[in-house]
């Protein structure tokens, strides 16, 4: 089912391996999900690619975890950054190309909302904060307004999934599904379940292609939706699932769309060259774009 779950699984197979080679597996969390990466193929290759990945991901979480001491972290603690990680600045660019392409639908500076509406406070002054234009990056120096801070929950699992993908390519791998709650295919089909707040609303092929799923009911903070709108709007569908050639553009715009009109998200997905997008009325009615 494509859900919005707090883990992260990968099976892929090597060129010409048999079907019953025996699987290397390791576990882990990655930004504060656990992990299960399962691989089938020759073991020299195996081994190669599994020390790669910990190496992969351990770089991320390093730029960007808000879960351990990472440069983030510390970019939100100091409001600046002279040399931020190339991770921690693609994925504010990446970010500033959503947040046009939405309207400012997607914007990684709720983070002091966020974190007002968990602890209880009063969010006016958190709110306040909000706001991409006013954050400056000029190569690799990232440096935040007064009162910022910045977080990228909302993009990071699908950046995370596309290096994986594209670390299990250019090692030889045919076929592999990576799950961090976005999916990201190498080859494929792969045949994925739907699921919204009521139950299982459909299917999706995925071939050398990714998604993901938003739901503004899967958790509530102050009776409000983990769904921030950064401009003070509430979700307006049960559900989002967005299919695009990356995961990261897939994970974020799941989640801008979820507080968007169907007009305006339909000039993103076009701006943005997405593949599909379904969304998941109050009612229960399914659209698709």
């Amino acid at each position: 089912m494509i859900t919005r779950r707090r883990f992260f699984t990968l099976s892929a197979c090597a060129l010409a391996c048999r079907a019953t080679a025996a699987p290397m597996v390791w576990e882990g969390r990655v930004l504060g999900a656990d992990a299960r990466l399962d691989l089938r193929g020759p073991k020299e290759l195996t081994q190669g690619v599994l020390d790669h990945l910990r190496v992969v991901l351990h770089d991320i979480e390093n730029a960007v975890s808000l879960y351990q001491a990472s440069a983030l972290v510390q970019l939100n603690h100091t409001g600046q950054l002279q040399q931020a990680p190339q991770i921690l600045c693609d994925l504010l660019r990446l970010s500033r190309r959503i947040h046009a392409a939405t309207n400012g639908a997607f914007d990684p500076t709720v983070q002091r909302l966020w974190q007002a509406l968990a602890r209880g406070d009063d969010p006016r002054h958190a709110a306040a904060t909000i706001g991409l234009d006013r954050v400056t990056q000029d190569a690799r120096s990232i440096t935040l307004d007064r009162g910022q801070a910045l977080t990228f929950n909302g993009v990071a699992q699908g950046f995370a999934a596309d290096r994986v993908r594209a670390l299990l390519q250019d090692a030889g791998f045919e076929t592999g599904l990576v799950n961090m709650g976005e999916f990201a295919a190498l080859g494929g089909p792969f045949r994925l379940g739907m699921e919204g707040p009521q139950g299982q609303i459909g299917t999706l092929t995925l071939s050398n292609s990714a998604c993901a799923t938003s739901t503004p009911s899967a958790l509530f903070l102050a009776q409000q939706s983990h769904i921030l709108g950064p401009q003070g709007q509430s979700p307006r569908w049960s559900s989002v699932t967005v299919e695009a050639k990356s995961a990261a553009l897939a994970d974020a715009c799941s989640t801008a769309f979820c507080l968007m009109r169907e007009p305006d998200i339909d000039a993103a997905r076009k701006a943005l060259d997405l593949t599909r997008v379904f969304l998941v009325a109050p009612n229960g009615d399914l659209r698709r774009l």
